[in-house]
């Protein structure tokens, strides 16, 4: 029953996101967003999800309380996105609402989920996330007739989310890490690891922003690249269903693996762009660049810290919130022919902090 419950979480989770960074844009600009205006929207909820793990380094815990208050506050920002939608300002400001309450929801049960689920079924109830994704990113395509469908739509995913993760409840132990001193948590104590995840996320800021405009540039059709998206994901889900002998290992070889083999992905996007068949190619590496490395990042989190919820805050604040808000930035500024060489330099980068040798890395 917990595995149903946390799949099912995963699937509405991820759903949400996909009507969120797919269709979302969209709507602004129908609406009459300049581009402007809506890359400054998209930027709030990663910069949002960098900025809220440092008010739990001393001042709040992650608790239940916390986490339901999370969670309806959650609700409460998508049903105002009837209301603010039309007013930038509004807008903005619900959305960094939602994205900071977004991003205590995720860490939270990752941590329930690893616990329970444990290396074996982590992967094979998390594979569901990507379905969620790849389900929403079909159906709502064909129903999108007007702004309103894609808010009608995240509101209800969302509500289906908050009442999965309500479920989950039970299964979490209360007293984890309620009586973990904050001041046990160092931040800085594996500084090439936090710097390592941030250069990871960096080098995916023009795969996310502009892999679609960079493909069809370079004579491949919106199609064909729209299967490439869908390809990569598929390869993401098998992994993950069959990643758990590989997460018996040591897990920060595996982590290491995961970056070089993203090095060489960046690199091949960059030599040959207009080549189908090395570009599916690429695009299957995305199961071991996010797929397997995601695993086996919080896996290796779980075992670093004995704050184990703060420390997964920090890895999405740290890699996906700011990580991914200069990684888009950086992308733009960036895009043309040598973007993809960029990328694998960035990719390079975290490789190398993954080697150094100022400070011990805990291997696991």
């Amino acid at each position: 029953m917990l595995f149903f419950k946390l799949s099912a979480f995963y699937f509405f989770y991820f759903a949400a996101v996909g009507v969120y960074i797919i269709f979302l844009p969209k709507v602004l600009h129908d609406l009459g967003y300049s581009a402007l205006d809506i890359g400054i929207i998209f930027a709030l909820a990663p910069l949002m999800r960098f900025l809220t793990p440092f008010l739990f380094l001393k001042h709040i815990r992650l608790n239940q309380f916390i986490f339901k208050s999370a969670l309806f506050l959650s609700v409460i920002c998508s049903s105002l996105f009837y209301f603010t939608i039309e007013n930038f300002y509004a807008f903005m400001i619900n959305n960094a609402i939602l994205g900071a309450s977004l991003s205590l929801i995720l860490p939270y049960l990752e941590v329930t989920a690893i616990k329970i689920l444990g290396k074996d079924r982590y992967g094979k109830s998390r594979l569901y996330g990507s379905i969620g994704f790849m389900v929403i990113s079909l159906v709502l395509a064909r129903f999108l007739t007007e702004p309103y469908v894609a808010i009608h739509y995240y509101l209800v995913v969302n509500i289906l989310t908050v009442i999965f993760a309500l479920m989950l409840l039970k299964y979490d132990d209360v007293s984890h890490d309620e009586n973990i001193s904050m001041e046990k948590f160092s931040f800085f104590k594996y500084w090439p690891f936090w710097v390592s995840l941030f250069f990871m996320q960096l080098s995916f800021g023009g795969f996310y922003n502009f892999f679609t405009i960079y493909e069809t540039a370079h004579g491949i059709s919106l199609e064909m690249t729209s299967y490439l998206w869908s390809f990569g994901v598929i390869c993401e889900i098998i992994l993950l269903y069959y990643q758990a002998p590989l997460l018996k290992r040591n897990l920060l070889n595996i982590i290491k693996f995961a970056v070089g083999i993203t090095v060489v992905r960046w690199f091949l996007l960059f030599l040959f762009p207009d080549n189908l068949t090395l570009t599916f190619l690429t695009q299957s590496i995305h199961a071991f660049s996010f797929g397997l490395y995601h695993s086996a990042v919080i896996m290796y989190l779980y075992t670093l810290y004995e704050n184990k919820k703060l420390a997964q805050q920090f890895m999405y604040g740290v890699a996906y919130g700011l990580g991914g808000f200069l990684g888009a930035l950086i992308a733009g500024w960036l895009y043309g022919e040598y973007l993809f060489l960029f990328s694998s330099i960035f990719s390079l980068c975290s490789l190398f902090f993954l080697y150094n040798k100022n400070v011990l890395l805990k291997t696991a």
